[in-house]
This record gives C-alpha cells, sequence and structure tokens, in this order.
C-alpha cells in the first residue's frame, strides 16, 4: 500500500536540484493508489461525473530530507552544539521548505490545470485547491471512478494508477484523490458488564480530567499557564458539551477553545446534523484537566492528513503541545513523517494513541502511531486512593494498542539502546515498537456528547491518555519557559536513554502486570512502553529547575 522508504533517496535527489523537462511527466515521491482498486478485489462501479468538484491538496517536499534527518538528530542528542537549537517556522522554511520560485511554480501550474487555490502556504509545504473531475485527470493523468469496498459495504471514488504532473519542480503528495480510508478514532464503548471506577470525582464516581492530573502530576504549581495545546480532529465539535461536562463536574473552564479549519471542513459538530462529538469532547476536557489554566486550546478540525499536519506545524502562535486520537488517515508514510519531523525540528512535542484493539496486527493500518517521530501513548487500567487524590496501583489495559510495527519501519536510534528490547518483552531489534508511554485508557470515565446526556464508566480507550499527555507536556514548556528555558520538544530520545539508568521510578510507574498480547515486563515493554507519569519527576528531566 505504501511506497518503500528507498523511495526517500529518489526524493533527496530530485529535490536536490535535479530540473525536469516540462515535455516529461514526473511521478510524484509517494504513492497515491489503493491495493483493492488495484487488485481488482474492489468492484468498479462507473465514472466520477466529470463536472464533480473536489476539494485536494499538494504537498511540497523538503528540500534535503537528509540534512533534515541529521539536523532532528543534532538538536535532540546533548552532545551537539545544535541540541535544543530549535527553529521558528520562517527559519525551517529558508533552511529546508521549498523555495519560492518552486511554490510559485506550483501556482502556476494550478492555475493553468484550472484549479482554484482555497488555502495552504509556502511555510506549510501544502496547498489546498479546488477543481473538477475532469481538470484532476487531465492535470494528473488519471482516471477516476468509483469503486465498491466488499470489506465495509461502502462505495468510494479513487484514481486509476499513480498521478504524473507536467511540472519542473517536485511535488511530495496530492491528498484528496480518494475518500476510500476513514479516519477511526482509538476509542470505545463498554460492551459488557466491567468494573467501574469507585474514585472519581466525577457523577458516579467516574473519573474527571482533574482525576488524571491529581494521579499523574500530584502538584498544584504548574497549571499550563501561558500554553497552548493543539488537537488534530477530523471533525468539529459542540462547545454546548464541553460546558455541560464541566457543570456537571462542577468545574470552571477558563481556557478557550478554539476550532481552526484547515480545509474548509466545518469546525461545528451537532448531533442533529447526524455528527457525532464524543471524541473531539473528551480530547478537550481531557488535556484541560491536566492544564487547566492553558491560554487557549485550539482544536484543528479536517478531512485530510495533511493539511491537518501542516496546519498545526506551521500556524502562529505555534502550539508546542500537540495530540491526536485518530489514525488510519489514508496518506503516506514519507508525507506525514515530514511533517512529524518538522514539528520535532522545532520544538513541537505529537502524541499519537496507540489503538484500542490489542496488540497491532497487519490487517489493520497502523498509522500513524508506528511512525518513528511521534510519541505512541498506550493503555493502562489506573486506581487511584479517592477522589482527586493520587495514584495506587495501576496494570495493562487489556485492549491497549503496541506491538512491533507491522508496516516493518525500521527501529529508531533510541531503541537500539542496549537494555531497551530483552527476550522477555518481546520487542523487534530490526523494527519500530510501541508504545512509548502509556495512560489511563479503561472504561472508567466521565464523558458528555451530542446533547443527549453524559455517560459514567462506559467510554475508554487510548483517546483519553494521549491528550493527557499533550497537558502534562504543556506543564513541563510552562516550567522550561518560566526559567529561560527552551521548549522540550520531541521526548523519545530523551526518555529511553535516562530510563534505562537509576532514576527511572522517578519518571514512571513501571508497569509490570497485564498484558495486551505483549506481556507488561521489568522496565520497557510493548504493552505499555516505559510507563506513565510519576509525578513532577519527568517535568524536572524535561525543564531542569537550576
Amino acid at each position: 500500500m505504501f511506497r518503500k522508504f528507498s523511495l526517500l533517496l529518489l526524493a533527496m535527489t530530485v529535490a536536490g536540484g535535479a530540473v525536469l523537462s516540462h515535455a516529461q511527466p514526473q511521478t510524484l515521491l509517494t504513492t497515491h493508489t489503493r491495493d483493492v482498486v488495484l487488485k481488482g478485489e474492489a468492484a468498479y462501479v462507473g465514472k466520477l461525473p466529470a463536472n464533480q468538484v473536489l476539494h485536494f491538496d499538494i504537498v511540497m517536499p523538503v528540500r534535503d530530507r537528509a540534512a533534515l534527518d541529521r539536523f532532528v538528530q543534532d538538536v535532540y542528542d546533548p552532545a551537539s552544539p545544535s541540541y535544543r537549537h530549535f527553529l521558528t517556522v520562517e527559519q525551517f522554511t529558508e533552511k529546508f521548505g521549498p523555495s519560492q520560485k518552486d511554490y510559485e511554480a506550483l501556482l502556476h501550474f494550478a492555475k493553468s490545470s484550472g484549479f482554484t487555490k482555497t488555502g495552504g502556504s509556502r511555510d506549510a509545504m501544502d496547498v489546498r485547491f479546488t477543481g473538477s473531475v475532469a481538470a484532476i485527470e487531465t492535470a494528473f493523468h488519471v482516471k477516476m471512478g468509483i469503486y465498491h469496498d466488499p470489506v465495509e459495504k461502502r462505495d468510494f471514488y479513487a484514481i486509476d494508477r499513480e498521478p504524473t504532473v507536467e511540472l519542473s519542480v517536485p511535488l511530495m503528495h496530492i491528498s484528496g484523490l480518494d475518500n476510500y480510508y476513514v479516519p477511526r478514532t482509538a476509542l470505545r464503548r463498554r460492551t459488557g458488564p466491567m468494573p467501574a471506577a469507585t474514585t472519581g470525582s466525577c457523577p458516579d464516581a467516574s473519573f474527571c480530567g482533574s482525576d488524571m492530573r491529581a494521579a499523574y502530576y500530584g502538584g498544584t504549581a504548574l497549571t499550563g499557564h501561558g500554553q497552548t495545546i493543539g488537537l488534530l480532529e477530523f471533525a468539529g465539535f459542540d462547545i454546548a458539551d464541553v460546558n455541560t461536562y464541566y457543570t456537571n463536574a462542577k468545574q470552571t473552564r477558563t481556557a478557550t477553545v478554539k476550532g481552526i479549519s484547515t480545509d474548509g471542513t466545518s469546525i461545528n459538530c451537532f448531533a442533529n446534523q447526524n455528527c457525532d462529538d464524543t471524541e473531539q469532547t473528551l480530547d478537550i476536557t481531557q488535556a484541560l484537566g491536566m492544564a487547566p489554566k492553558i491560554g487557549t486550546l485550539y482544536v484543528y478540525v479536517g478531512s485530510s492528513g495533511t493539511a491537518l499536519l501542516s496546519a498545526m506545524s506551521s500556524d502562529k502562535p505555534l502550539p508546542l503541545n500537540l495530540s491526536s486520537s485518530w489514525y488510519r488517515w489514508g496518506t503516506d508514510f514519507s508525507s506525514d513523517d515530514m511533517y512529524f519531523e518538522k514539528m520535532a525540528s522545532q520544538g513541537q512535542s505529537f502524541f499519537e494513541a496507540a489503538g484500542d484493539q490489542s496488540a497491532w496486527e497487519g490487517q489493520d493500518t497502523w498509522w500513524p502511531m508506528e511512525s518513528p517521530y511521534v510519541i505512541c501513548v498506550g493503555g493502562t487500567d489506573l486506581v487511584t486512593k479517592g477522589a482527586g487524590k493520587g495514584w495506587a496501583s495501576e496494570t495493562v489495559w487489556v485492549d491497549g494498542g503496541g506491538g512491533i510495527s507491522p508496516d516493518k519501519l525500521p527501529i529508531p536510534s533510541w531503541q537500539q539502546l542496549k537494555g531497551v528490547i530483552t527476550k522477555a518483552n518481546e520487542g523487534s531489534t530490526k523494527y519500530r515498537n510501541g508504545p512509548d508511554v502509556s495512560g489511563n485508557s479503561n472504561f472508567t470515565f466521565y464523558v458528555c456528547a451530542d446533547q443527549d446526556g453524559c455517560t459514567a464508566n462506559e467510554y475508554g480507550g487510548t483517546s483519553f491518555a494521549a491528550p493527557m499527555w499533550a497537558g502534562y507536556m504543556a506543564l513541563a514548556n510552562q516550567q522550561a519557559a518560566a526559567h529561560g528555558k527552551t521548549p522540550v520538544g520531541f521526548i523519545n530520545p530523551l526518555i529511553y536513554q535516562k530510563s534505562l539508568g537509576k532514576n527511572y521510578s522517578i519518571y514512571f510507574h513501571d508497569i509490570t502486570s497485564g498484558s495486551n498480547g505483549f506481556p507488561a515486563e521489568k522496565g520497557y515493554d510493548l504493552a505499555t512502553g516505559w510507563g506513565t507519569i510519576n509525578g513532577p519527576g519527568l517535568i524536572n528531566l524535561f525543564a531542569p529547575l537550576h
């Protein structure tokens, strides 16, 4: 389904300065066709109407991917002169982004092809357009058809071959040439009797987001003041549901919640319009539960994964603390990782939920949680000492995602450190392992959604853990800013190195009982990663007080 990472060599060659003739159509640097179409597994239904207008975005590559790889490695290496010398968005563009000349060439190509620009920028490396099916077919030398998915029993549209363009500058990816993949949330509703929470602060003793703050942070000094959080969402939200949550929890929300449409998708999600905002609302309340005094929580809404990532990595002000509880985006490893690396180079932390179907298997698409440039968050079952009180015990959440990269993405350097992968934890020494960290995900939370009442002890998922971690990072970045230090950024290189040392128990609760298909073990494992937050110890690691 996806082209091998070796194609990045081609990307670097082209982006490094090779100029192609206008008469010679060039292929893009990523894959766009779907296997079910190429193999004939999806039945052809008919042509997509030529006059139908589609929204799509064209992604431009970084100029030198190898140089970006080296920079990200150096910026997180304490021995490097570049350590934590993060780039601004503008500095990234000048150092790695497309040239102004190439950007203008793309705009000229789009206009001459009959496309209308609707958004995007050179800084975002992503430009959004609308165009008719007929214009798209002509410009990209494809045919667009309607097919029937025999597995999900629905029709979808797709192209019949890889697109090519008569353009003298390289292009990375085009999002929106099919709607085969439907993004999924890492969220589940319990289907049978299970033990409910008994020590939460919300109705029916279920857990509020603030209970996670009490259990994992346990302090009062840091609140996220001066910080912002960004949430990636494939649908909008209803602020009435957020307000209902706070009213029923007998709490007061002070942070502003602001929706940002990245590609024209509505920021509103109303139940009477057949839109479900369960995921979006819980992401908001979990993030704010951990960091209640941030200035603004930005909800980035879109239907295109690349549009969402480009906006989150180029917005002003730039949100440092990011979270996603969605997967199966249907984009491409190379184009998405380009944005995740950009975020890392700018000091942003991107947390991705590990999923809720136990250990990863190859039948599904475990992307982007298996990316080596995201912080993958697994699931646990938490017990606290009482409502609004501290941590008592924790085990693996049996449904939590994790395992060995089904797409065989190479193992990152920080997982190659001696002592990380062991015979006991059954990890791979060749491929990316996940998760990296974890948080409570059991069916023990309080959720308000769809203006249809609220539920207690009904919903669970690593969806709850990822935004909670983004909130915790807001606390760390607040401390860093207060002491004149740079943002924390991508935490994996640091936590893997430091957790192998004597202070591991200061940073994490080591979860050693339970299984998600992989056993919980002492130290790192493929059920909970390094474990869950143990108070302010990690914050002091990320942002030392002196």
